[in-house]
This record gives C-alpha cells, sequence and structure tokens, in this order.
C-alpha cells in the first residue's frame, strides 16, 4: 500500500508539473493560474498545496529540471572548447549554446517542448521568471558573455550587451512560437538535412547580430535619405488630398 501510495503521489506531481510546463509555454508567467494547472492535470488545490505549496515554488522545480542540466552541458562544452587555450570564435560559441539545446530538444525525456519552454523562459518578461534567471543562472550567463568578449575584443562591453540581449531576444521569440518539428521545417527550407546543417544555418542566421558593423556612417546615411524621401512624399499626398479652397468672396 505504502508503495501504491507513493507511485500515486509521483504520478500526480508529474503531472501538475507537465500541465504547469504546457500552460507556461502557451500563457507565460502571469496569464498561468493554479485552477487553470490543476483543470490540465485532472487534480486539485490540495494536491498543489501538498506537493508544492504555491505557484512560484512549482515554477521554480519545473525550471531547475529543464534547465540545469542544459547549462550544464553548455558549461562542459564550453570547458571543452577552451580547454586547448584557444579562444572560440563568436559562431563556436553560438554553438555551445545551440548544441546541447538540440540533443535535449531530441531526446524524449527532456519533453517534447523543451525548445518552446526555452523561448518562453527567455522571452517571458514577468518579474519572477526575470529574477529566477538572475538568481541561479547569472554566473553562467556571466561565463558565456566573457568568452563572446573574448572572441570579440574590439567590441565594447555594452554594445556587446545590446547585441547579445537583442540576437538572444529574437531566437527566444522564434522558439517561443515553433514546436521542434517547426524549427526544423523552417530551417531545412523542405530538405533532408542532418541537425549538423540546421545547427550551422542557425548560427549564420544569429551570429550577424553580434559582428555586423552598428551604425555606420553608409547606414546612417541610407537610413537618413530614406526618411528625406519619406517626409517628401507624406508631404505631396497631404496636399494632393488636401480640401479645395473656398472661393473668394467678390
Amino acid at each position: 500500500m505504502r508503495t501504491t501510495g507513493g507511485n500515486q503521489a509521483a504520478e500526480t506531481r508529474r503531472r501538475l508539473l507537465d500541465a504547469a510546463e504546457h500552460l507556461f509555454i502557451d500563457r507565460g508567467y502571469e496569464g498561468l493560474s493554479m485552477r487553470q494547472i490543476t483543470a490540465h492535470a485532472g487534480t486539485n488545490l490540495a494536491a498543489v498545496n501538498y506537493h508544492f505549496g504555491n505557484k512560484d515554488t512549482m515554477l521554480r522545480e519545473l525550471l531547475s529540471q529543464r534547465l540545469d542540466r542544459l547549462n550544464e552541458e553548455r558549461l562542459r562544452l564550453l570547458d571543452a572548447c577552451e580547454a586547448a587555450g584557444q579562444v572560440p570564435d563568436c559562431e563556436t560559441i553560438l554553438g555551445v549554446l545551440f548544441v546541447p539545446a538540440m540533443q535535449l530538444g531530441r531526446d524524449p525525456g527532456a519533453g517534447p517542448a523543451f525548445l518552446r519552454l526555452l523561448g518562453r523562459v527567455y522571452s517571458d518578461a514577468s518579474p519572477f521568471i526575470r529574477d529566477h534567471l538572475q538568481q541561479h543562472y547569472r554566473p553562467i550567463f556571466g561565463r558565456f558573455f566573457d568568452a563572446f568578449a573574448r572572441a570579440l575584443p574590439h567590441v565594447p562591453r555594452s554594445e556587446l550587451g545590446l547585441r547579445l540581449h537583442f540576437a538572444l531576444k529574437s531566437l527566444s521569440g522564434v522558439l517561443a512560437t515553433d514546436d521542434m518539428d517547426e524549427l526544423v521545417a523552417e530551417l531545412s527550407m523542405g530538405q533532408s538535412i542532418p541537425d549538423t546543417e540546421l545547427l550551422a544555418r542557425l548560427v549564420a542566421l544569429v551570429s550577424p547580430a553580434l559582428t555586423a558593423p552598428l551604425g555606420t556612417p553608409t547606414q546612417v546615411g541610407k537610413i537618413h535619405r530614406l526618411q528625406q524621401l519619406s517626409q517628401a512624399r507624406s508631404i505631396g499626398c497631404d496636399r494632393k488630398h488636401a480640401p479645395p479652397a473656398a472661393p473668394a468672396e467678390a
């Protein structure tokens, strides 16, 4: 009886975490309620209180289960790349971020929506998620930031932070809306290609955000000319559609 009861408790806990993951991916932290979780899991609030106590504790456990292994794999791979004493280039470091994520995305034990969960976590704007990432993974963020800084020594650290923010936020937005099959279909463009090439394409799409020139005089000049052209056309359009002037009185 104790074994049966323990199995049932473990199954209830698993269902609650699975429900929380599914709903968090679709609705984000702010759109997630305890009643939605219990309804999706087929259980009740008493079970949540017994196993976790509250929504935040449940989310912390979920994120730890999903992210801890990923980041451990990333750090091991980065250590291996740096072990030879060479400085990995930008594309290699991006690959260090992506390769373990793709591998776990293929692993049934990590959950079929692993990549979508990553996208939601890194794009969710709720203070709870931001604080959790800062508290638990700040040293890992710092480790990778330093690796990118060594790979791009000519880029000021403040600019590098901006570039990484936009590059990874943009990628997170894609991951949050696409499941594994959709991501593969987009990157493969109808071809049958291995994960090695899929990831190489992903790195090629993201790396220019870190390496392309930023706000050069040529770039600024092009935008300035477009602004002038847009303003001139707007003025011309306003004149074309302006009501006719009233006839002068005799």
